[in-house]
């Protein structure tokens, strides 16, 4: 991805100017504007290539690109797209607000812009200053009124404090700072014609109807279908199938039917009816408990639907991260068109698979939006298309061997198959907490598995447990014990863990001490609270969570007063500035070994007591500590525009005809941050 941005060339390769901090954390969005969006899908239209439904997604498939495989004609056209990308710089990280006044003479979001305009980085030019709220509200106002003018997709205006200052002593929630918020502008609501509503099923047996629509485009891309959750939101909304109905995209993201234009019936549509059986495996369909609005199918086990879903689970970024293995190759593993017996009955066999399984599969192409089979236009059947197997090419691959393992005269495995089996092999030795989430566990998500991951140390000593013992670890609680009990009750359950691990899946983190071992011995970092960012020299990101937890100390999320230790390395980003902003000892890749394996006396500071090193308290800037809030760029927006405020005297929080407010043209108002996420401070962003 860093080579595909230097080929931009609107992002410089060395910052001009002078006086940058020993670290440049900048944030900012890469993005299309419209006429360049507009070029590219008429240069794919002229080329015989597809068309891209809207910037947004265009944007991130263009940057994620890979040179790899592609042939000179190819590679030109990944690099034109490239091109006519744009990037705007919209904060700074990890670069705390002392630092910012003091080398940089900076103290206001808007002089941050021009501090990375003088750096040769690219701002927008849509931001404005304000001392009085009623020109913020008819900032707002005018940029609503002409979105389109714009050259590039806005959904909203984020209103920010200027002064840097104030940001600290507003502090943020965990999930947005306090010196900001977003206004978001109505979305954009148009018609088009229902014309089915299909069930689906997903991965926890629920049966979902879904509005399948002629294709209309709204807020900047096209929509086909959408959710209408249950078959009493579909009574609500009193649709039937064949209305003109009213759509718009919830948050210009996902589309939502709002309901009918009634007066453009003409009595040919027709009522819904919520099937009894399963579509994919016709078991009568229920709710799970009594007073569920929902209906499920009770086959978790074999109903197709279900086990593609966990499979697709499976490899999904949250769990194994198994690149190859997406929806098309779960489809083709679970309900292929042949052979007539999948691959994968369950996800237990996942790990044994090998290419003799994978070769002679051919599916059924299904329409990514809808799930309604494709056609072959040639032949006005279903299209199918077989993943795993390619026409063999004589120069390329050689003459038939019959004594060949797999392909024949014909076909030679595709490179699909080799990264899958490939992909598959490495996730063999995932994270614990990674194959926890893997399992499809009721209630089981990233939280709890690295929780109990880190007291348990393998899923052996997690199946023995009692309940009392499951329980009882920080962050688990009740509901999840009995979860896990009731998971591990059922056959097919256990078979998952029994095959998985018997096909090579490492279930112990090596080294652990055993269940509650640190923690009951009072552990070298019992009671002590340490933050792990960036990339730190021999862990992974949840190794290092796990090594602190099998410490016996509390792997925290966030930095704040209560922090006695961050660990951080090399894109430790604004964990790093708030920790220095709030005097929390910090200690690199090395010293977090050291601490882990033998506590804090390791790694004592000399002639410091070792109590009075690992209080977060002592030596912390009390200005600080008493803001509690985080250093610049802790969490970030898109874009805004601000009103300068009054400084407080004596640091109080300030009154609201005080702050400043900042009104800016936000790209993708996503911008009110996610936690943790640095940012900017106050100003205006585009993209």
């Amino acid at each position: 991805m860093t080579q595909n941005v230097l080929t931009m060339g609107t992002v410089p390769e060395r910052l001009m100017g002078s006086g940058h901090p020993p670290l440049v954390e900048v944030r900012g969005e890469i993005f299309f504007p419209v006429a360049e969006f507009d070029e590219l899908n008429a240069r794919q239209l002229e080329v015989g290539e597809r068309v891209f439904a809207n910037p947004r997604n265009a944007a991130a498939g263009s940057l994620r690109q890979k040179e790899e495989g592609k042939s000179p004609a190819r590679l030109e056209l990944m690099r034109a797209r490239i091109r006519r990308l744009r990037m705007l710089v919209h904060g700074i990280g990890a670069w705390p607000v002392r630092e910012l006044a003091s080398d940089a003479h900076v103290s206001a979001q808007s002089e941050v812009y021009g501090l990375l305009a003088g750096w040769g980085l690219p701002i927008s030019t849509h931001f404005r200053v304000f001392d009085d709220i009623s020109e913020v509200t008819e900032f707002v106002r005018r940029h609503g009124a002409h979105r389109a003018e714009v050259e590039h997709q806005i959904d909203g205006i984020v209103v920010k404090v200027d002064d840097l200052g104030l940001h600290e002593e507003l502090g943020a929630t965990s999930r947005a700072p306090r010196w900001a918020t977003a206004y978001k502008y109505p979305p954009e609501e148009v018609n088009t014609t229902l014309l089915d509503i299909v069930v689906s099923v997903g991965r926890t047996g629920r049966a979902t109807p879904f509005a399948v629509m002629e294709k209309v485009e709204v807020a900047g891309s096209e929509v086909r279908q959408a959710t209408l959750h249950n078959q009493q939101v579909v009574k609500a909304k009193g649709v039937l199938i064949g209305d003109t109905v009213v759509l718009r995209k919830a948050g210009d993201v996902i589309p939502e039917v709002l309901g009918p234009v009634v007066e453009l019936r003409d009595g040919t549509e027709r009522e819904f009816v919520m099937p009894t059986l399963c579509p994919e495996c016709q078991t009568p369909l229920r709710p799970a408990k009594e007073g569920d609005i929902d209906l499920r199918c009770p086959n978790a086990r074999s109903c197709p639907a279900q086990v593609r879903g966990r499979v697709e689970h499976v490899a999904s970024r949250g769990a194994l991260d198994i690149e190859g293995l997406g929806e098309v190759a779960a489809a083709a593993l679970t309900q292929p068109l042949e052979p007539e017996d999948p691959p994968l009955e369950t996800e237990a066999g996942l790990f044994e698979l090998t290419m003799a399984d994978l070769v002679p599969i051919t599916v059924v192409v299904r329409d990514a939006e809808t799930g309604m089979v494709k056609v072959d236009e040639k032949t006005g059947e279903a299209k199918r298309v077989t993943p795993f197997r390619r026409k063999r090419a004589p120069k390329r691959d050689g003459v038939f061997d019959p004594a060949a393992p797999w392909g024949d005269e014909d076909s030679v495995p595709s490179k699909s198959a080799e990264v899958l089996l490939e992909n598959l092999d490495k996730a063999k030795t995932q994270d614990l907490w990674r194959i926890l989430v893997a399992l499809s566990i009721r209630h089981v998500g990233p939280v709890a598995a690295r929780a109990l991951a880190g007291w348990f140390g393998s899923l052996d000593a997690i199946r023995s447990a009692s309940r009392e013992e499951l329980a009882a670890v920080d962050g688990v609680g009740g509901i999840i014990a009995d979860a896990l009990l009731d998971w591990f009750e059922v056959d097919w359950h256990r078979e998952i863990v029994e095959r998985w691990e018997k096909a090579g899946v490492v279930t112990a983190v090596p080294g652990h001490p055993g269940p509650g071992a640190a923690a009951a011995a009072g552990g070298v970092l019992a009671g002590l609270t340490v933050v792990a960012t960036g990339s730190l020299e021999g862990y992974t990101r949840e190794g290092a969570l796990e090594a602190i937890m099998a410490a016996g100390g509390k792997a925290g999320s966030s930095v704040s007063k209560k922090t006695h230790y961050v660990a951080a390395g090399p894109g430790a980003g604004s964990k790093l500035g708030k920790a220095e902003a709030l005097g929390v000892r910090i200690i690199d890749a090395a010293e977090f070994r050291l601490l882990v394996e033998q506590g804090p006396d390791a790694i004592a500071l000399p002639d410091a007591d070792p109590a009075a090193d690992a209080d977060p308290a002592a030596g912390a800037d009390p200005a600080a500590d008493a803001a509690g809030a985080p250093a610049v760029g802790e969490a970030g927006e898109d874009a805004s525009a601000e009103v300068k405020p009054k400084r407080a005297r004596k640091r109080k929080a300030p009154a609201a005809a005080d702050v400043a407010s900042a009104a800016d043209v936000d790209a993708d108002a996503a911008a009110v941050p996610e936690p943790g996420e640095p940012g900017p401070g106050g100003a205006a962003e585009t993209p």
